[in-house]
């Protein structure tokens, strides 16, 4: 009787064993959220707005962690390699997720096949500004002086495939115009040149350039969305000021690495979109320059896939080539 008493109850621990080996439910430890950009520009910001929101909603504290470097490079590769247990995620650009690949031959990643997307928070427009004293007044006036004198005037970026550089390559193809780009490590310092006339223009976000705009340090000419915005319904768009079909707006959203669980995916994707959905959290978005999205991983894979056909198009039809 001991010896059967003592196999059963062997027999019992073990079906029990598997049970207590599973795993906690997710999240059971905090997440690691990173930025692939600096402290206190459009991405940190979103980041740790979402955050905020999503640790209280998952039970877990959501932590930022900051990696810039290389046009956003050094983090997005982080994530790329990181275990795909849904405890990694990052604020993804038309930088990172989009565009790079095309300036540079050793990412390092792959844009779409080692990522997830989880869901699209937003899209940021930029303006095109020039210092307060300049002679240019319209977007127009740039467009002759360069169609009669290429290369004569600067526009200032943040590097290869940022918006700043996007916005003025796009420019240049549709208005059949050429002009020079200078390469800054930040575009706050692009935007300190501007003013001191160092360059002719840059288009920069409207949340970096609109203390600017504010304080008449620079003059507004267009901004690079199809349509006017609210916050500046005076300034046209681009293509009203002369650039037919010119539409250039960065977005940023949230990744994973390829291969976290389905489970994990869509639920992030459900509290992303609740979130980006308050009424607070969409009116500090616009404080920060972004119009709310919120389209989850499936749709939000589509409009990546598009965006890179389209900005592919225009980095080749420059002949822009890989470094």
């Amino acid at each position: 009787m001991m010896t059967r008493k003592f196999f059963l109850a062997l027999a019992a621990a073990a079906v029990a064993l598997p049970a207590l080996a599973q795993p906690a439910a997710w999240p059971d430890k905090p997440i690691k959220f990173v930025v692939p950009f600096s402290p206190g520009g459009v991405s940190d910001g979103v980041a740790r707005l979402v955050a905020q929101h999503l640790g209280q909603r998952l039970g877990q504290p959501v932590v930022i962690e900051n990696k810039p470097g290389v046009s956003g490079i050094v983090g997005t590769q982080s994530v790329a390699h990181a275990p795909p247990d849904g405890y990694t995620l990052m604020g993804g650009t038309i930088t990172t997720h989009a565009v790079n690949a095309f300036f540079n031959k050793n990412l390092g990643y792959e844009q779409v096949k080692d990522f997830v997307p989880i869901d699209l928070v937003g899209m940021v427009s930029n303006v095109l500004v020039v210092a307060a004293g300049s002679r240019f007044d319209s977007v127009q006036q740039i467009t002759a002086e360069l169609s009669a004198k290429p290369d004569s005037l600067t526009y200032g970026t943040a590097g290869p495939g940022t918006s700043q550089h996007l916005s003025g390559q796009l420019y240049q193809n549709i208005s059949h115009t050429r002009m020079r780009q200078i390469v800054y490590k930040g575009g706050s310092q692009a935007m300190v040149d501007l003013i001191g006339g160092q360059i002719d223009m840059v288009f920069e976000t409207v949340a970096a350039a609109r203390p600017m705009i504010d304080g008449k340090r620079v003059k507004v000419l267009a901004v690079t969305s199809a349509r006017r915005l609210a916050n500046m319904p005076a300034v046209p768009t681009m293509a009203e000021a002369g650039v037919p079909g010119f539409e250039m707006q960065s977005w940023q959203g949230i990744f994973a690495p390829a291969g976290t669980p389905a489970p994990i995916v869509d639920r992030l994707g459900r509290e992303i979109a609740a979130i980006v959905a308050l009424p607070d959290v969409q009116d500090k978005l616009r404080n920060l320059g972004v119009e709310p999205d919120g389209r989850t991983s499936a749709a939000f894979a589509a409009f990546q896939n598009a965006e890179i056909v389209k900005w592919g198009k225009v980095i080749r039809d420059a002949g822009i080539q890989a470094e």
